[in-house]
């Protein structure tokens, strides 16, 4: 029997890569009964990787992994591999451990809460599909260490919401990787960072990851700073014209080469960025839907359903699976013809569509040849042309992966591609299907802001509820039965609405903003003018002190006439460039909010 406190699984000193730069080293971990830890980093850093040496199915190239005797781990895969049984039922129940076998009604339970049919083939079914067989198949094994590698994508909603809770009550310790940021939230209780090859642990819910990830940020960037001006002192001593062959000084050089050696192997994050293009701008009415009704056979997708889709709306679709959500996207698009009703487009429309099965790419291409149609090795983005080599930097590739093919691309990297690609087309009208599949949190970043200054309509399928809650403006819910309800604001202005009995479940334009109650707010309050004022001050003052700072370090004097002055004004200068980016992201709410009211 294992103790409260005693490890279920311990690693030290791991190490794994694939040639190269090694994905981690040195690494170590712990996991014991209770934890519920999110793990967390960008596509391609090693997670699904470090999944994989904790289960066991792959070993490391350095360091040990230690599982207390009895403990049994269950892993959800990427990709699973279900060719080996013929039914659902069959594959789920072979994870159950015959020394310690689960009753058949919590094994229905677990088959009813994933929704899945036990009488299916599994070879037949989606990867999605698949994927809920089998974490179905790990569930049901009641482990001592439960492994889950993207256990949402192509989930519903009630599939997710069931999960949260069982995964909530389980006794053991539980890893996660997962982009959906309201999961991990319900669900997690620490984190650990895979940044760079490096592990961070914080055992502290997901909630204060942002606040940690900045912590963490701005201490690299100082020990970063740090770095490249000792290396500036040393390589400064060498051409002074020293002797690096005496004896005396042969630790310095062997010093200098070290500290080159450090700084090359320290891994920059780099950051994501790119425009989304808006085309010509379309009519004031985007699609306006009357008595809308479409059914196949006897399974009705969509009875009686009326809305108008204005320009610049941004419009979430949710529901189950097999609801029906990209078919209501192909009737609102007049891609589909309904069985009754009319649904009338506007004018001047430019469409681009994303589909969540990543098809529109071929595997055969290279990323060069998708985004270059031309043959070239030039893109054009806003009307002028950029070397795709420097665009696709934007969406955190490298140089030389212009010439891969698509086939070699991870989930998340095809997305990216997807995402280059689709940004490089004009349009007025965007479509994305589950566009958040497979994206690392970095990159939802990116998409979110991207669609935030789009320009023109969109319309969004997806189950991630935080993401519909910082994008969206209305949102349409199916619950696939031919019932279609839109309510204004994200998910969570959903579920407040449905709460309430006596709210009225139309389409409310004017409800995505709060009502004012007496005098309506024409301008900046008093106090916010004031705070304004005071922050553009704030601004100037630490753009000058940032100018003298640097000016001050640039002395390759300083450090060695005063190492400790040498170290404070560095501690400053970090300081400076934080109370500098505070002050001018609350000047730019302050800003917006002004410009609203002069515009309303």
């Amino acid at each position: 029997m294992v103790c409260a406190m005693t490890p279920h699984l311990t690693l030290h000193g791991i190490t794994a890569g694939f040639g190269g730069l090694p994905l981690f080293s040195d690494l170590d971990l712990a996991l014991r009964p209770g934890d519920r830890l999110v793990l967390i980093g960008r596509n391609g850093s090693g997670k699904s990787t470090l999944l994989r040496v904790i289960a066991g199915e792959l070993q490391p190239d350095g360091g040990t992994r230690r599982l207390s005797p009895g403990a049994k781990v269950g892993f959800l895969p990427q990709m699973p591999d279900l060719s080996a049984w013929p039914t659902v039922r069959a594959c789920i129940e072979s994870g159950v451990d015959p020394d310690n076998p689960m009753p058949s009604y919590r094994i229905d339970a677990v088959v009813d809460g994933l929704r899945l049919d036990g009488r299916a083939d599994p070879t037949t079914m989606s990867g999605g599909e698949q994927r809920r067989v089998s974490l179905a198949q790990a569930l049901v094994a009641d482990p001592a260490v439960l492994l889950l590698d993207e256990p949402t994508n192509h989930m519903d909603l009630p599939s997710i919401q069931w999960l949260e809770k069982n995964l909530r009550g389980f006794k053991g310790a539980l890893v996660v990787i997962s982009h959906d940021r309201a999961f991990l939230k319900r669900v997690g209780t620490g984190m650990v960072w895979l940044d760079r090859g490096r592990l961070h642990r914080r055992d502290e819910s997901f909630d204060t990851f942002e606040l940690w990830s900045e912590e963490i940020a701005a201490a690299d960037a100082n020990a970063r700073s740090r770095l490249d001006t000792k290396l500036a002192q040393e390589e400064h001593w060498l051409h002074r014209g020293v002797t690096a062959r005496r004896s005396r000084n042969m630790g310095r050089l062997r010093r200098l080469y070290e500290l080159r050696a450090e700084r090359k192997t320290m891994r920059s994050r780099g950051t994501a960025k790119a425009d989304l293009r808006s085309g010509e701008t379309s009519g004031k009415i985007v699609a306006r839907a009357r008595g809308l009704s479409k059914s196949f056979g006897d399974r009705v997708i969509v009875h009686d359903f009326e809305t108008t889709i204005m320009r610049g709306d941004r419009v979430g679709i949710i529901g189950p699976n097999g609801a029906g959500k990209t078919t209501l996207v192909r009737l609102l698009t007049g891609e589909t013809e309904p069985d009754e009703g009319t649904v009338e487009l506007g004018t001047k429309l430019s469409l681009s569509y994303l589909d969540q099965q990543r098809a529109s790419i071929p595997d055969e291409s290279t990323l060069r040849e998708v985004l270059c149609a031309s043959g070239t090795d030039t893109v054009v983005v806003h009307g002028h042309p950029r070397h795709v080599a420097g665009y696709l930097k934007d969406f955190l590739f490298e140089p030389g992966d212009m010439h891969r093919q698509v086939r070699t691309l991870s989930g998340g990297e095809r997305a990216r591609l997807l995402f280059a690609h689709a940004f490089t087309r004009p349009s007025n009208l965007l479509i994305l299907d589950e566009p958040t599949n497979d994206l690392d949190m970095e990159t939802l970043d990116l998409l979110q802001e991207l669609l935030n200054d789009y320009a023109g309509t969109l319309l969004l399928v997806s189950h991630d509820r935080d993401f519909l809650d910082r994008v969206v403006t209305s949102t349409i819910v199916m619950d696939g039965k031919g019932g279609v309800e839109e309510y204004a604001g994200g998910y969570s202005d959903y579920l407040d609405q449905r709460g309430d009995p006596n709210a009225k479940l139309t389409p409310t334009r004017t409800a995505t903003k709060p009502k004012a109650t007496g005098k309506p707010r024409t301008k900046l309050s008093y106090k916010e003018q004031k705070e304004m004022d005071g922050l553009g001050k704030i601004v100037a003052a630490r753009e000058v002190e940032i100018t003298a700072l640097e000016a001050k370090l640039a002395d390759g004097d300083f450090y060695g006439r005063d190492p400790e002055g040498f170290q404070a004004t560095m501690d400053r200068l970090t300081q400076a460039h934080i109370e500098l980016d505070t002050a001018e992201e609350r000047w730019l709410e302050l800003e917006i909010l002004r410009d609203e009211f002069a515009n309303s």
